[in-house]
């Protein structure tokens, strides 16, 4: 009898990331008028030299893998298919203009989420350190020595919303630090909504902005700074480690038994509280009796937390409200990956597509979508895309091109 699992067997070939098709089509000149007939291309073929997923794969790998044009190229130029970077440029900012409705939609439905992440890191765009630059040789010696009210830092900002059944990813690149750029995307937030719960660090930077939000602090911060002074004070150290692993192994247990966030907040403040006063007092009685010294690193590192102790503890007073912010920074990790290959953007638009690409790669990574499918889908049906961008989420799409594929119903006979 048939086993109802069948063997499996797998083999890998390779192929280049971007193959070249030349079709060779006859053509008849007529010797009575001299014109020229060329034959139809085969079926199939497309009016475009580069499809849609050319610029799929060029967007995933420089967005998504970080790798610069110049590397793209090369690697294509092994294979015999000439693909210069001003070309991949051209390819893949065409495609951002197709998928634009998408991304609006996104910072649309992220602003709605209930819990929003957010922080930033360096980046380089030469249109603006060049501007920059060029300021500062117009100021005069005695301007030079004030300091200047215009920004000189760039940055790519990484907002995380927690949507509640997925998350969404966004990455805005500029002068705007965390914060204002997270105050753009909440302008579009219903006014009928409460306001949301913002995880960060406490940096000003990513508070800045015209901010209506329930600020909570990253608890992984507050413990990078005991672990950086562990060698000088171990014992300290190590009391104040084995507290805060109490309260994370809580919040992995309330996630394995996927608990809503009412049962979380009761759960925490049944079992982590205590701790978490614990502590507390702890810290209070290091400077009241003066057991540390306040300027040592220790004294810096408790200082910290005592000075943020309300917003690093919001977890026990408000349903929903994470532990740390270690989920945008992870997701930050594109932007870096991309700085540290690519090194910079040439223009303020090219950091606009790459923002764009990224954020609809990342999001669709963290749905458990196919990233490459759904760039394709968004540029194949963007007239769709504009109509309803709800529709084609990385979360839905599936369904979208389900419905688009599904052929009508056949009337009954009569």
């Amino acid at each position: 009898y048939r086993l109802p699992q069948p063997a499996l067997l797998l083999r890998i070939r390779a192929i280049a990331p971007l193959l070249a098709f030349c079709y060779e089509l006859d053509r008849l000149r007529c010797n009575t008028c001299g014109e020229v007939f060329t034959a139809d291309a085969p079926d199939g073929v497309g009016s475009e030299k580069y499809d849609e997923t050319a610029a799929a794969m060029i967007g995933l790998l420089r967005y998504g893998s970080g790798l610069p044009f110049n590397r793209i190229a090369r690697l294509e130029r092994g294979f015999g298919i000439p693909l210069p970077p001003p070309t991949q440029w051209e390819v893949v900012a065409r495609a951002a203009g197709l998928m634009a409705p998408a991304f609006e939609e996104l910072i649309r439905q992220a602003a709605q989420a209930k819990v929003v992440h957010n922080d930033d890191t360096k980046m380089k765009v030469l249109e603006l350190a060049a501007g920059s630059r060029r300021n500062a040789d117009d100021e005069d010696d005695n301007e030079r020595d004030k300091p200047s009210a215009e920004r000189t830092g760039i940055f790519t900002s990484g907002v995380l919303a927690d949507a509640g059944e997925h998350s969404i990813a966004l990455f805005f690149t500029g002068h705007q630090h965390a914060g204002e750029n997270l105050a753009d995307v909440l302008v579009r937030r219903a006014a009928e909504l409460p306001p949301p719960i913002q995880m960060c660090d406490a940096l000003a930077a990513n508070t800045a902005g015209d901010l209506r939000t329930i600020v909570a602090n990253c608890i992984a911060h507050a413990r990078r700074q005991f672990v950086d002074v562990a060698n000088n004070f171990p014992d300290e150290c190590r009391y104040v480690l084995d507290q805060l692993r109490l309260v994370y192994k809580n919040d992995a247990l309330a996630r394995e038994q996927k608990m809503s966030d009412e049962v979380r907040l009761a759960f925490h403040q049944a079992e982590s509280r205590q701790v978490m006063y614990d502590l507390k007092a702890w810290m209070e009685t290091q400077f009241a009796e003066r057991k540390v010294e306040p300027n040592s690193g220790l004294g810096d590192a408790i200082r910290y937390m005592l000075d943020h102790w309300s917003k690093l503890t919001l977890f026990l007073r408000q349903a929903g409200a994470p532990l740390d912010n270690t989920a945008v920074e992870r997701s930050l990790k594109k932007a870096i990956c991309h700085r540290k290959n690519s090194l910079f953007y040439k223009t303020l638009r090219g950091a606009h597509v790459g923002d764009m690409f990224m954020s609809l790669i990342h999001t669709a990574e963290l749905v458990g979508a196919n990233p490459f499918e759904y760039l394709v889908a968004l540029q194949r049906h963007h007239d769709r895309v504009a109509q309803t961008p709800a529709d084609w989420m990385p979360w839905n799409f599936t369904d979208a091109l389900a419905r688009l594929t599904s052929a009508p119903a056949a009337d009954p006979p009569r």
